[in-house]
Formats: structure tokens, C-alpha cells, sequence
């Protein structure tokens, strides 16, 4: 299982979390920041550093946001290579 970052985030994008994670498994999307599932190492260190409490662990994410975790795990499908400049925005 893997951390998901869900709808607070949208339009915010603090990197306060980009910062915390010490794999650096959080990228940078057009709306939101994203968290690789086979990168992240479920550790949470990203989630207290989340101003708007967007970050959640799989297995507790609300029903309301249910949908990020498709979200979150579809945008790396057939993405390799990806470089720290777009990880970091």
C-alpha cells in the first residue's frame, strides 16, 4: 500500500510533504502533487508536513476521495525515467 495525496491538494501544492519524503516519491502534476505507489516506502513522513491534511494512507483514505487512489496509481502507468526535475516541479 502506498500514501495518497487527494483533493486538498488541488490548487495548493505546498511541497511542504515534496521536502519530508525521504525517497523522493512525490511529483508534481498539473493540478496536484502525486505519490509514486511503487516509490513510496509507507513511511508517512510526508503526511504532517501537509498544511491542508490532503495525504492519507490507502488503507484510511475517506470514501469522498476514494477516487485519488486510481488517480494517484494511473498517472505513473507506462512512466519511467522520471528525473528529480520533475519531481520537484
Amino acid at each position: 500500500m502506498a500514501y495518497i495525496i487527494a483533493e486538498p491538494c488541488i490548487g495548493v501544492k505546498d511541497r511542504s510533504c515534496v521536502d519530508a519524503c525521504p525517497v523522493d516519491c512525490i511529483y508534481e502534476v498539473e493540478d496536484q502533487l502525486l505519490i509514486h505507489p511503487d516509490e513510496c516506502i509507507d513511511c508517512g513522513a510526508c503526511v504532517d508536513p501537509c498544511p491542508v491534511d490532503a495525504i492519507f494512507h490507502e488503507d484510511e483514505l475517506p470514501d469522498k476521495w476514494k477516487s485519488f487512489i486510481e488517480k494517484n496509481k494511473s498517472y505513473f502507468v507506462g512512466k519511467t525515467g522520471l528525473t528529480p526535475a520533475q519531481r520537484k516541479g
